[in-house]
């Protein structure tokens, strides 16, 4: 319990230095911050992806370029970046156990898959067959491909800044909460890919 004391003008003041300077979850400012980052970010995506059906449904011919983009590298890609979700669970869960040696292990296999995804996303650019100014069917689908993109790039390099922190430092205790958000952050990455991989690929195909 925090113990009440009396400063030299003898007020009573609460001795609170011994309380952590940390927390996870809902207790850790960034939770909230990071919540409220997908909460707007859900709703962009959402727009992007019932503007795809807007413009599909005032359209005679879908998609226009009349070839869906190749399966191939958008089901490769989705493939590593479901899997992608083991390593960064371990990263969560060694974060929140304090525990530096896992921390440092996972975070490298998290940029390590990281790198993977980004490397085949420039083959899945290749594949859609479509440039972005062709018409509005090109638009759409580069649209939700730039925007999933961004914000695979932008965690990247989140990623990256903190695995050299975990390995440099100053380690301190709100180190590993950045690395638990971040993870946090990466969950919503990886399920909003789903959907749109849906849209892109089986879109123009059903």
């Amino acid at each position: 319990m925090n113990t009440p004391r009396k400063d030299q003008d003898d007020k009573t003041v609460l001795d609170v230095c011994h309380l952590p300077t940390f927390a996870f979850g809902h207790r850790s400012p960034m939770w909230w911050g990071t919540m409220g980052l997908v909460a707007i970010e859900s709703t962009v995506f959402a727009l992007a992806i019932m503007s795809y059906f807007y413009l599909r449904s005032h359209a005679d011919t879908w998609p226009m370029s009349r070839f869906p983009p190749d399966l191939v590298w958008g089901t490769v890609n989705t493939a590593i970046i479901v899997l992608s979700m083991i390593p960064n669970h371990f990263a969560k869960r060694a974060a929140e156990k304090l525990d530096l040696k896992g921390v440092r292990i996972w975070m490298v296999v998290c940029m390590l898959v990281s790198s993977a995804f980004l490397t085949v996303r420039v083959l899945e650019f290749g594949s859609l067959n479509v440039h972005w100014d062709s018409n509005a069917y090109g638009s759409a689908v580069w649209m939700l491909m730039g925007l999933h993109t961004t914000h695979l790039i932008t965690d990247a390099y989140d990623s990256l800044v903190l695995t050299v922190l975990m390995f440099t430092g100053p380690l301190e205790g709100k180190r590993f909460v950045d690395v638990s958000e971040n993870a946090g952050y990466w969950y919503f990455v990886v399920l909003s890919w789903i959907p749109i991989y849906a849209v892109i690929y089986w879109g123009a195909r059903i």
